[in-house]
């Protein structure tokens, strides 16, 4: 906790040596001192007479908040002329003669010319305005301001530079906000041909140059400008090909063509960029982004501190491999020829890839050892999360069968005829399936999901972009490598991508431009956040697996606790494995109650007592905090009910629509279950775990899904497909068909063309 002025403000572990800019995004939380540069169109309104306050409001807010945390934050702001602006064109109407204005006529006061203003007038006016607006919002949060005006000439004298850098690290110290301005009022042009010459100098002819060089010589870790486009594009914005770079290096300035200025200040796009690199050259991080955009702009400035992917990052240090924009653009070339290819050819790399699950076995297991023994030195993985991310030879040999099983299901996954009608005379409407397009697969802890998904995706002919933990990063390595492999036997190599950079997923889920679904594979938690996160993109999945099993009266006693131990115990990590037990009351103090509780207690499973099961015993288990509790581990549930139809009530309020079962001898209680309970898989007399893929013959899944709109249950091959409208004709229009036309609409069903047999 740090304290001035006797207002306590919590701070965050900020340090570092200067020197070098940061390298990537996700170090950026770690910048200590940061310059915002607001640019004209940013605080200014759209007629450029006045300023944009509630914009400006929200600004001061989020710096407000990174100098409580501990930062030291610096405002260099432009806005000056347009305040004056205001002002001057207030006080010439005003001071109008009242005869003037009544001989005018009120249709000639409307017209009234009023005369150009210069703008070091209006900046004179505005800036006594403009500062004391700064003052009273910073205020709000307790902070003080103080305002800085410098000339170019400033920076050319050694003992005023002095004196400037002297006073900005003692208001810094203090913890207060500098903001400073090019004094527009008495500003000279700028000196010719004296821009950037070297790296020690640089001219202050706008405020985009005066920041960067506030930013070197203050040693700032991050500067941020803010202007009103979204960053810096490789071609004119608005163009139709025009693309934001996420990450621009030294050197790209020739793959970018620069447009016009904003419609106000000094600089425009290219000024920025000079003075972005100049920075960059002089150890500070830089980021141009967009202020003004209403959706953003309440949150621009933090979210890069954060290290989401917002406008457009400086960095010194390219990556070694594509970006992930240009992996999702692989992806979707490389699955459109996948796609083309016959189904035997994508049969023939999915039984490669089985192949070499079971050849190259030892590498696989070489690496999965790595992964597990640095998950148990750094401790950071709880046990059920150890159990998904170990690899076995009878784990191998499992996934192998159920790629196989996908090679032999999938001959006629893609362009198969579901549907044919004859609209009219010579001219048919087929409808046949086809890929989605680009699948985004975000998954924890289960190398065993790489090869899985990678072979659903190959079958049905999508583009796919894997995004797996850095817990499993050594086996994901190598099952992506064995993939690439596979596919490169009919060329499609680049069809499947692993994502490897330091991505963030909530940017990941922001590329709608580029990814066609998300499909996420782990915690319930991390499926919730990517469902909060995806902005455009479908989502498939469920965020919690709390399946139940319900005994009836009618229960088989020898199938009751061979059900339940399966459920709980056969691997309670699993997302369809059994998390609580309803009971029927009648079974209370029963025998088989008594044989459940003691298989229970031998496979060593915590019992959690519910309010109603709890009310019935003296010495109850301990009570459960939630009914919706998903446990991942040999943790369950009792609770107790009264009929069926209380157990269906019970598993609407608190399942999660995933898997549900009842043990019962009677078919009608049995009938009522199944068409009663509203989840993607209701069982009668079977085990959870069938919930699966692999178990229910589709060779493997991509998750399973609790929606209802698409796919439900366990996804194969059919949900991750989609369908297209195809329309065959001979020069026919509309026009023939209405009330006076030649052509009458037929819409005959046609019979489908023959499934292939195998």
């Amino acid at each position: 906790i740090r304290c001035w002025s006797n207002i306590p403000f919590i701070t965050v572990p900020l340090s570092r040596a200067h020197g070098k800019s940061f390298a990537h995004r996700s170090e950026l939380k770690h910048a200590k001192r940061i310059v915002v540069k607001l640019g004209s169109a940013v605080v200014t309104r759209g007629d450029e007479c006045g300023l944009a306050l509630g914009r400006l409001a929200s600004i001061v807010e989020q710096v407000s908040m990174l100098q409580n945390q501990g930062r030291e934050m610096m405002i260099v702001t432009s806005g000056a002329v347009a305040f004056g602006k205001q002002r001057l064109r207030h006080e010439i109407l005003l001071s109008q003669s009242v005869r003037q204005a009544l001989h005018s006529g009120q249709s000639q006061l409307k017209d009234m010319a009023i005369p150009v203003l210069e703008a070091r007038a209006c900046a004179a006016a505005g800036q006594s305005g403009l500062m004391a607006l700064y003052e009273a919002m910073f205020t709000q949060y307790s902070i003080c301001a103080a305002q800085i005006l410098v000339t170019n000439l400033d920076f050319h004298d050694e003992q005023k530079r002095r004196n400037l850098n002297g006073t900005l690290h003692e208001l810094l110290r203090m913890n207060i906000v500098p903001i400073i301005n090019t004094n527009d009022a008495v500003v000279p042009p700028p000196e010719p041909n004296s821009d950037l010459q070297g790296v020690n100098v640089i001219s202050v002819k706008d405020n985009d140059s005066l920041a960067a060089r506030l930013a070197v010589e203050m040693k700032t870790d991050l500067l941020i400008v803010l202007s009103d486009v979204e960053g810096l594009f490789d071609s004119p914005p608005g163009s139709d090909d025009a693309k934001l770079i996420d990450i621009f290096y030294p050197g790209d300035q020739q793959s970018v063509t620069f447009g016009t200025k904003s419609r106000v200040g000094m600089g425009g796009m290219e000024a920025k960029v000079k003075a972005a690199l100049w920075a960059l050259q002089g150890g500070t991080s830089v980021v141009i982004a967009n202020g003004t955009h209403p959706k953003i702009s309440g949150h621009v400035i933090t979210d890069i501190v954060e290290g989401k992917k917002v406008g457009t990052f400086f960095s010194e240090v390219k990556p070694a491999g594509p970006t992930v924009e240009q992996q999702a653009e692989m992806a979707r070339a490389g699955g459109r020829t996948l796609a083309a290819l016959q189904p035997d050819q994508r049969a023939e790399i999915i039984y490669r890839l089985a192949d070499l699950l079971t050849d190259q076995r030892e590498e696989i297991l070489l690496a999965n050892k790595k992964d597990l023994e640095e998950a148990e030195n750094k401790g950071r993985l709880a046990l059920p999360l150890l159990k998904r991310l170990s690899l076995s030879t009878s784990k191998l040999n499992s996934l192998a069968i159920g790629l196989r099983q996908i090679a032999a299901s999938s001959q006629d996954s893609v362009g198969r005829v579901i549907r044919r009608t004859r609209i009219a005379k010579d001219l048919d409407l087929e409808q046949v399936t086809v890929p989605i397009g680009v699948l985004l697969v975000i998954f924890e802890s289960r190398p065993d999901c790489l090869p899985q998904v990678s072979a659903l995706a190959i079958a049905s002919g999508n583009g796919l972009l894997l995004k797996g933990g850095k817990e499993a990063a050594h086996s994901n390595q190598i099952l992506h490598h064995l993939t690439q492999e596979a596919l490169s036997v009919h060329g499609v190599r680049d069809a499947v991508q692993l994502v490897n950079t330091r991505e963030e997923v909530e940017d990941l889920c922001r590329l709608d431009k580029l990814i066609d679904l998300i499909i996420p594979r782990g915690s319930s938690q991390l499926v919730r956040n990517i469902q909060k996160a995806a902005k455009g993109i479908p989502v498939m999945g469920h965020s919690e697996g709390i399946c139940h099993v319900y005994v009836d009266t009618d229960a088989s006693v020898e199938k009751v606790t061979r059900i339940i131990k399966d459920s709980k115990c056969e691997y309670p990590a699993a997302c369809n494995a059994l998390e609580t037990l309803l009971i029927h009351r009648d079974l209370l103090r029963t025998p088989l109650f008594d044989q459940i509780i003691d298989m229970l207690r031998v496979e060593q499973v915590k019992i959690h007592a519910g309010p109603k099961f709890a009310s019935y015993l003296t010495f109850s288990p301990s009570e459960v905090k939630s009914l919706r509790i998903e446990y991942g581990d040999l943790e369950c549930c009792i609770e107790v009910v009264d009929s069926v139809q209380e157990a269906v009530e019970h598993i609407h309020k608190y399942g999660s629509s995933h898997t549900d079962v009842i043990i019962t001898e009677n078919e009608k209680t049995a009938e009522f279950f199944l068409q009663h309970v509203d989840s993607a898989c209701v069982f009668w007399n079977a085990s959870t775990r069938f919930s699966d893929g692999y178990r229910f013959g589709l060779g493997a899944e991509v998750g399973i899904s609790t929606s209802r709109i698409h796919a439900r249950g366990p996804v194969g091959i059919e949900g991750l497909l989609t369908t297209k409208w195809l329309l065959r004709g001979d020069s026919h229009v509309v026009s023939d068909f209405s009330e006076h036309g030649s052509m009458k609409y037929l819409h005959e069903s046609l019979p489908l063309p023959q499934r292939n047999a195998n």
